[in-house]
């Protein structure tokens, strides 16, 4: 029995070894010369792993949240912007992913095919040349800007107006006394407190637009599995729709709605090619993201220890706001 048993082990080891060893090869591995790259201050020429390379320690990860110096400011100015944009993204995408798919799974909706695919069709679409368009799109001359000045409204300067939307809709350009003094890691309380600048709006519209498509589909797929006799028996029990929907469509998702978020969360976090071609950051660095931060600190500033390090406290932040996310789920569940 054991010798049988010892031999499907072993057989099963030779089945995924090949998979072990691409995953460790092309996964592991590099991840773990990234992190020592992390804890030495290369600067991208010539090999990482020569004697000759200065080995800093934590010093890249430490100068992160304890100096005073522009390496932290920046940080915690795409940490604020990246606050901002999650904030905005996972609620909205996961909303109008919801709603899109009870659109379309509705009995009483004709052509649901043509439906499904035009909804889907933005995710499937590059995400650069959507956001070439979006740039002609809000543009100081684009279709927004015309469609505003239609009706008599000047609309801002999408990607030159470095405000924080709370900074214009209250319309003050200078902060009160008691926001003018230092804030958390170096910052303002009037900078932590300004909202994301339109061009971030902006940048937000085209993500919720592009990513709505996919969760559309999850949720669609998990609402066709909810047993059509549940919904009937509430009915029969009086139920109106918004019953219905709150006590046993809405139960029955649960676990499409951790997936949608927890993706919805990590992708916000990783957001990168819309910051590279529609802003670069700019304006003021209003629209500046720890990815984009650890991309140019890497590939332009050569500081490519530094860089590293940006994007391993990235890889932290995503591993616990996921972790707590499981949990606050875990614990509405029971």
């Amino acid at each position: 029995m054991r010798r049988g048993r010892a031999r499907d082990d072993a057989t099963g080891w030779l089945f995924v070894a090949p998979v072990v060893v691409i995953l460790g090869v092309f996964l592991l591995l590099p991840i773990l010369m990234a992190m020592w790259v992390s804890l030495t201050s290369w600067n991208g020429q010539g090999s990482p792993f020569k004697s000759g390379v200065p080995f800093v320690g934590l010093d890249n990860y430490s100068r992160l949240f304890t100096r005073d110096d522009l390496a932290r400011e920046n940080f915690m100015i795409s940490i604020r912007n990246n606050v901002y944009y999650v904030a905005i993204v996972v609620p909205l995408q996961t909303a109008l992913a919801l709603g899109l798919a009870l659109i379309v799974n509705s009995r009483l909706l004709k052509g649901k095919s043509f439906f499904r695919s035009a909804f889907y069709f933005p995710s499937v679409t590059s995400s650069v040349a959507i956001s070439v368009v979006f740039l002609f799109i809000f543009s100081n001359t684009g279709a927004l800007t015309q469609l505003l000045g239609f009706f008599g409204i000047q609309g801002p300067q999408w990607f030159s107006d470095a405000r924080g939307v709370l900074h214009l809709l209250l319309g003050m350009d200078t902060p009160p006394a008691a926001l003018a003094g230092a804030g958390p890691f170096g910052l303002s309380w009037w900078e932590w407190l300004s909202g994301p600048s339109v061009a971030m709006c902006a940048i937000i519209a085209l993500v919720v637009w592009t990513t709505s498509g996919t969760f559309m589909l999850m949720f669609l797929a998990a609402l066709q599995d909810v047993p059509v006799t549940l919904e009937e028996a509430a009915t029969l029990d009086g139920a109106g729709r918004w019953q219905r929907f709150r006590y046993v469509t809405l139960p029955m998702l649960r676990p499409t709605m951790f997936l949608v978020l927890t993706l919805g969360l990590i992708g916000s976090w990783q957001v990168f090619d819309q910051i590279y071609v529609m802003s670069k950051g700019d304006p003021a660095k209003t629209t500046l993201t720890p990815a984009f931060l650890s991309y140019r600190t890497a590939f332009r500033d050569f500081d490519y220890g530094a860089g590293t390090a940006i994007s391993f406290v990235l890889f932290l932040i995503i591993v616990l706001l996921t972790l707590f996310q499981r949990r606050v789920m875990r614990e509405r569940r029971s």
